[in-house]
């Protein structure tokens, strides 16, 4: 009996792909993700708390998030910009108006920004579509108003897509999402909008689910991405893979953790041999120009006639 299942991609072993390159002969591509994120004070949906449990206003918590804002960001993209690794930044866009200094210097840094929505306070899988879309399109608007040019990437607040939030996507006319960890590849997606790619993102390698959830040491943290690190290099011999490591800047961004932080970004450039450190757009775009998205499904019917 076959399961329920989601309709966007079909199973495919990672042994089994088409061949292609990264670029200068590079096996493994790296990015690192820095989450950048406003939350409404004394409204519900601050999303992970430190003080679970407590009536709005939770200053407590609040404030916690708000330490990315005014200090941890900083040091985060002091940290990356040492190691020469241009930050890929998942952006509330809410911050170009609240933290317009932090956003400065990622642009600075050569960041490439992600829309992340407007705030974490919503997630896309609370609204219907017609209100989901309104979320896509500011942010959408946003990002190219301050930079220029509109977003490739979108990974949703909470990383909590909604059953069409691909579709509004690649309607409006984003390259990748951020939204299924669910490979060492980009894989395409199928939406009504057309091809959609999935950007490898990590849900293990990231600061959230390790330290957050599973109350995961500063050391340990630094461990596990020097490891995926080693361990993915040397995989990536046979083929192509990435690597995405994801921080946020209230968590990572604290001082205890960040020295930790950059000794591990010490170790993955000192060994830096086959790997191409780069943005999960740069990789999106590559990818596209290397492996062609699969036929689209077929209608109703099966033989494509109306």
């Amino acid at each position: 009996m076959t399961l329920p299942t989601h309709g966007r991609f079909g199973y495919s072993p990672i042994v089994s792909r088409p061949h292609f390159t990264w670029p200068g002969g590079a096996r493994l591509a790296v990015y690192v993700a820095v989450n950048t994120e406003h939350f409404a004070y004394g409204e519900s949906g601050l999303g992970l708390s430190y003080s679970p449990g407590l009536p709005h206003p939770n200053t407590y918590n609040w404030a916690w998030r708000e330490y990315g804002n005014r200090v941890g960001g900083f040091r985060i993209a002091d940290a990356l910009a040492q190691y020469d690794i241009r930050p890929t930044v998942l952006l509330n866009t809410a911050d170009y108006d609240h933290a317009p200094e932090l956003i400065g210097t990622f642009r600075d840094a050569g960041g490439e920004f992600v829309a992340h929505g407007r705030t974490n306070s919503v997630h896309p899988n609370e609204l219907d579509e017609t209100a989901e879309r309104r979320v896509v399109d500011e942010a959408y608007r946003a990002i190219a108003t301050h930079e220029g040019t509109g977003p490739a990437g979108w990974m949703s607040p909470g990383a909590n897509p909604s059953a069409v939030t691909e579709d509004l996507l690649a309607e409006r006319g984003f390259l990748y999402t951020m939204d299924w960890p669910m490979d060492d590849q980009p894989v395409w997606l199928s939406t009504r909008g057309g091809p959609l790619l999935s950007l490898p993102y990590p849900h293990e390698v990231n600061d959230v689910p390790m330290i957050v959830f599973h109350h995961g040491t500063a050391a340990a943290f630094a461990d596990m991405i020097r490891d995926s690190f080693d361990e993915m290099l040397e995989q990536s011999r046979r083929q192509p893979l990435v690597l995405g490591i994801s921080v946020h800047t209230f968590i990572v961004g604290q001082p205890f953790r960040l020295r930790h932080f950059r000794a591990a970004l010490d170790h993955i450039r000192r060994n830096a041999d086959g790997v191409w450190f780069t943005t999960a757009g740069d990789i999106a775009r590559h990818y596209r120009d290397q492996v062609a998205p699969p036929p689209a499904p077929a209608p109703p019917g099966g033989d494509g006639s109306p």
